[in-house]
């Protein structure tokens, strides 16, 4: 690690994977930010200016290394969990959610509104979806595995073409999941 961490320091660096390359933030506490690259850096930076303020942004692939390792592990289908320590901010709604995100099996997939029953807020379907889409940590925090009602795929930041590639290697690597693309 290149510099110590500490409580005001947001460490990233811009993971490459094949198509996906990712930029990732960890602060001295896990993983805060993982986005497609459909995502700027300069989205990284207004991110951490509002959820973080006062935080410094250093570039630091040693410090991300930990984090990055299990990402290439989950893409080269060796890693169905991850053990890695997040760091989240959101409203307390959010991270209810995202917890309940966390929770989903490798491989398969529920709706929105089975998460807002899953968090005692049934009625809450619509606020789950935007809590769904304010995820700031994908794959990791698997917002890619919440579809519609009816089994359809519905937006992704990454893009619903990489929700589809996301879902079809989990289901091709667990012998366990339920075919639903």
């Amino acid at each position: 690690m290149g510099e110590k961490m500490n409580d005001k320091n947001v460490y990233w660096t811009l993971f490459q994977h094949e198509q996906w390359p990712m930029y990732m933030a960890a602060t001295s506490q896990g993983l805060c930010y993982a986005e497609s690259a459909s995502r700027t850096l300069e989205d990284l930076i207004r991110w951490a200016e509002t959820r973080i303020p006062g935080s410094r942004l250093l570039q630091d692939e040693a410090a991300l290394k930990p984090y990055t390792r299990q990402f290439e592990e989950y893409f080269q289908g060796r890693r169905t969990t991850f053990t890695m320590p997040l760091d989240l901010y959101g409203t307390p709604f959010q991270v209810s959610v995202w917890n309940a995100l966390t929770e989903i099996p490798y491989g398969q997939t529920l709706s929105y509104s089975d998460i807002a029953k899953r968090i005692d807020r049934p009625r809450s379907v619509r606020a789950v979806g935007a809590a769904n889409g304010a995820n700031p940590i994908l794959i990791v925090v698997p917002c890619h595995r919440v579809i519609g009602k009816s089994g359809a795929l519905t937006g992704y930041r990454g893009g619903l073409e990489m929700k589809e590639a996301l879902l079809r290697k989990e289901q091709e690597n667990c012998p366990t999941a339920v075919e639903n693309l």
